[in-house]
């Protein structure tokens, strides 16, 4: 294990990444260019994520500007306790060792996440996609020139360039220290590494995030919070599923606004048996498709008869990461929020706010659908463990 770097080192590799990126801007635009051009695959969303352009070099940035700013995750005291026999008994916050993150498609994990780990004290391993490979090696090659413009060493950062038989080997029998394993990506991917890993592994799980309109709803506010939730197909915190209380006042006029918003923004709406009576509606074949993230311009609408059906239908199908309910009854939310079981919980605002830097958190290592180690986005200080510090003079048991 590498001995541990202090604040200040963390600190500078962080800085030096961010002039490195701004300064070879067109390097990594080039390199990722490359790798779009290559892509040959049909999966719109994945497509999405592996662009790289302006904008996100600007995320990246920032993500690393955010970073620099926050406070030391490392060392923080959790708990005091001092025992009748004098032990002074501490438990500290303390860096995992080392984190290895998989995933797909997204070049800009390579400065965001690997900055989140970095800043949290920890070695990572980078397995990215073979379809970011070309931007991920630039990136790469500027954290290593970072960490050593300041003087220390670049096994802090390493990418390990593997295909899926030798990632399925290191997962098995690790060659080097492992402690946690973090996959961002479809359920492919993690169910692969859940079933390869021997070390714990966070969850960065599926969407299927839903909305519900309440009887008490705002109707515009309604609509406008369900278009949001589409604008960008690719992400996780993406909408896939409505839910309309059959008891909604005006919902023949209601669903007609809504299929026509639907229709303006060109996406696919598959509905229930009872939905799918109105025009442009399709019958969908399976009730399966209530458990599936679409990724996709796609979204299907269905009624349902109270809240209480509603919450167990969205802990029935959904991912478990974002859940909305619309309305104007603070009762009725705070039941809803309550009972679904979901990372986050919304009352009338968007499930795209569901992100690390719109939590405050300065960007996030992943969005955890798990309960333990961590729930929802998981910035710099959600990727630490804890250690316990006694000091004694001589006590015995």
């Amino acid at each position: 294990m590498n001995t541990p770097l202090t604040i200040q080192q963390r600190n500078a590799v962080l800085k030096t990444v961010g002039q490195l990126i701004a300064a070879k801007k067109n390097t990594i635009l080039a390199a990722n260019k490359i790798d779009i051009e290559s892509y040959s695959g049909d999966d719109i969303s994945m497509f999405d994520r592996l662009k790289v352009d302006d904008a996100k070099i600007e995320g990246m940035i920032l993500s690393l500007n955010q970073l620099i700013a926050d406070s030391d995750p490392i060392g923080k005291d959790l708990y005091h306790f001092t025992h009748e026999n004098g032990m002074k008994i501490v438990n500290k916050t303390a860096a995992f060792g080392t984190v290895m993150i998989i995933y797909e498609s997204r070049p800009d994990v390579t400065v965001e996440a690997a900055g989140i780990a970095f800043k949290s004290g920890n070695k990572i391993l980078l397995k990215g996609g073979k379809e970011s490979l070309n931007s991920n090696l630039e990136i790469v090659k500027l954290w290593h020139q970072a960490l050593t413009e300041n003087n220390i060493t670049t096994d802090w950062v390493e990418y390990l360039n593997y295909n899926r038989t030798e990632t399925q080997a290191f997962l098995e029998n690790p060659t080097q220290q492992l402690d946690l394993i973090v996959p961002r990506g479809g359920e492919k991917l993690i169910a692969f590494v859940k079933k390869n890993a021997n070390c714990p592994v966070i969850v960065s799980g599926r969407g299927n995030n839903f909305i519900y309109v309440d009887t008490e709803a705002d109707l515009d506010l309604a609509i406008s919070v369900i278009i949001n939730g589409k604008d960008k197909i690719s992400a996780c915190n993406a909408v896939d599923k409505i839910l309309i209380n059959s008891n909604l006042e005006n919902k023949e006029s209601f669903t007609k606004r809504l299929i026509a918003a639907l229709l303006e923004v060109k996406l696919e709406i598959l509905g229930d048996t009872d939905l799918s009576s109105f025009d442009n509606v399709k019958p969908y074949e399976s009730e399966d498709i209530w458990y599936k993230e679409f990724l996709d311009y796609k979204i299907v609408i269905g009624s349902i008869e109270s809240t209480e059906k509603a919450i167990s239908k969205i802990n029935k199908y959904s991912g478990g990461h974002s859940a909305v309910i619309i309305t104007k009854n603070d009762a009725t939310a705070n039941h809803f929020m309550s009972s679904v079981d979901s990372a986050a919980v919304y009352q009338n605002a968007s499930t795209r706010f569901t992100d690390g830097g719109q939590f405050g958190l300065g960007g996030e290592l992943a969005i955890s659908t798990d309960k333990l180690h961590h729930r929802g986005p998981m910035g710099l200080h959600h990727l630490v463990t804890n250690k316990w510090y006694i000091k004694g003079n001589g006590q015995i048991r």
